[in-house]
Parts: C-alpha cells; sequence; structure tokens
C-alpha cells in the first residue's frame, strides 16, 4: 500500500520549453535526501496536461534512474514511482499509460476526462478501467476536476467493481467527502489526502498519506507533521500545520507550478521555469515567498 509524504514533483523546463534532466535529477535528490515515502510525477504540479506520451516516459526514466543512483548513498525503503496521466479521451490516456507499462512503476495517478463534455458515471468507470485492465498497472483516481468530480459513494463503487484500481487522491479541498471516503473504503484500498492546508486533520480522519503540492514546497515539513501524527505529538502537529497553512496562504494562486518552482529554488533546487505559457513568478512575489519560507521551515 503506498502511504505517507509522496510529494508530486515539478517538471523543470528550460527556456526552450524542453525537459531540464539536471533540474529533474536534483529534485529527486534533493526530495530523497529529505526521506520522503515516494515520488509522484506528471500531474498538476509537474505539468503533466502540457506533457507527451515521449515526455511522460522520459520523466519517469529520469526519476527511475535518479531514485537507483540515489539508493546506495541514502539509506531508504524502497521508493514507489506514480506517474500522473491528465487526458480527455480513452485512447489519450493509454498513449501516455502504456509509454511507461515497461518501466518500474508503482501506479498511474489519472485524472478523469474532463475537457467541457463531462462522461457520466458509466463512462468514467470504463475508462479507469479499460486503463488498468490494458495495462496491467494499478490505477489511483485523481479526484480533482469540479465539474467531473466522482462522488465518495461512486468512488467506492468504482474500486469495489474493478480490483487494479487501488486507490483515490482526493483533492478539491472537501474535506466531508474525504472523511465519507475514508470510513467507506472497500478494504484493501487507500486514499491519500491533496487537500494542501487540512494535511492535518486528514491525517486525523485517516487517510494514509498525501501527494499534494505543498509536500513538494515544503517537504521537510510536511514530513515533520507525519511523523507527530503517527507518534501522537498533537502539539508539535498542530505548529507544523499553522507554518504550512501560512505558506499555502502564499502558494494558493493559478500560477502555483510556477510559485512551487520558486519555493525549490529558494531551498537550492534548480527547477527551472514552467512551460509556457506559465512565466516565473515576479520579484515581488519571490520576495514575499522567501519571507515566508524564512519564517516557516
Amino acid at each position: 500500500m503506498l502511504y505517507g509524504i509522496i510529494p508530486p514533483l515539478v517538471t523543470p523546463f528550460d527556456e526552450r520549453d524542453e525537459i531540464d534532466e539536471f533540474g529533474l535529477r536534483a529534485e529527486v535528490q534533493f526530495m530523497l535526501n529529505c526521506g520522503v515515502h515516494g515520488l509522484a510525477i506528471c500531474g498538476s504540479t509537474g505539468e503533466g496536461h502540457t506533457l507527451s506520451p515521449s515526455e511522460t516516459r522520459r520523466i519517469t526514466e529520469i526519476t527511475i534512474e535518479e531514485v537507483k543512483n540515489c539508493s546506495s548513498r541514502i539509506e531508504h525503503n524502497e521508493i514507489p514511482i506514480i506517474v500522473g496521466i491528465i487526458a480527455n479521451s480513452t485512447r489519450q490516456a493509454l498513449q501516455h499509460a502504456i509509454s511507461v507499462r515497461d518501466l518500474s512503476v508503482a501506479a498511474l495517478m489519472v485524472t478523469p476526462p474532463h475537457y467541457l463534455f463531462t462522461p457520466n458515471e458509466t463512462e468514467m468507470f470504463a475508462y479507469f478501467h479499460t486503463i488498468a485492465e490494458e495495462t496491467g498497472l494499478p490505477v489511483i483516481v485523481y479526484n480533482v476536476v469540479p465539474w467531473a468530480y466522482l462522488s465518495a459513494d461512486a468512488l467506492v463503487r468504482l474500486m469495489s467493481k474493478t480490483s487494479k484500481v487501488i486507490g483515490v487522491k482526493q483533492s478539491a479541498g472537501d474535506l466531508h467527502a474525504l472523511a465519507w471516503l475514508i470510513a467507506n473504503l472497500p478494504e484493501g484500498k487507500f486514499v491519500l489526502t491533496a487537500v494542501d492546508d487540512l494535511l492535518y486533520p486528514s491525517f486525523l480522519l485517516g487517510a494514509h498519506g498525501a501527494i499534494a503540492g505543498i509536500c513538494t514546497a515544503a517537504p521537510k515539513l510536511s514530513l515533520q507533521l507525519w511523523d507527530a501524527v503517527k507518534s501522537g505529538d498533537h502539539k508539535l502537529a498542530l505548529n507544523c500545520h499553522l507554518k504550512l497553512l501560512n505558506l499555502w496562504r502564499f502558494l494558493n494562486a493559478p500560477n502555483f507550478p510556477a510559485k512551487v518552482k520558486a519555493a525549490l529554488i529558494l531551498q537550492g533546487v534548480p527547477v527551472g521555469c514552467p512551460r509556457r505559457p506559465l512565466q516565473p513568478i515576479s520579484g515581488d512575489e519571490f520576495d514575499q515567498l522567501k519571507k515566508v519560507l524564512q519564517s516557516e521551515l
């Protein structure tokens, strides 16, 4: 079972909008040195909606290579790698999924199709079932799109019907849905929270971990929160929560990937630029973020 703090990596791009392999390797090293429990790539924070299947494969290859390179000098358990797929048809999703199915991938993290025309529940179930069956890879439902949002009851039915749909990344800030989903999970399934500013109550409700952008911007603090909850040190956990909450107030914006990249750059990780049309944050925003990080990390 996947668990703990699993940061969704940003995808470093250079000035030509190409994948910056050096920056990606540095980011993986940084996260492993922090002690994270897994890595998620090509998700929303990683600008996965901009990636081609060949780019998804290359990012996966680099991440796997760097985990193997680091394993000889960093003591850690096996680090699972989750590959995100943000697509709008079964065919498109399969192109991405098939591109990585021969690699050492723990699971796919897949959004529902969502551009303009929202599938009904039967179509949604068929979408996830087909991806899982045709690739042979476990699937995590990335439940994030407000107009293509699966209810907690629907997610329970989907996981009950499709054995390879192994869990849910529950997003969109709905703690009520998260609580109901956790309380009614089929046996052997799991829920990872992506309610960035409410990781603490998510963990208290029984979330098995987090794949949330704030874990990428502040992995050490997120891990400290996770460990505090697990050890029952709620004074420390509340202190971590308040620090993460303050950071989230700055990060939560339409140019979220650019802000997370700036947070990593301020911690010495050269993750480059967002992919156009997104632009790096302004100098004033960079200075504001620097003050927040100096205060909270």
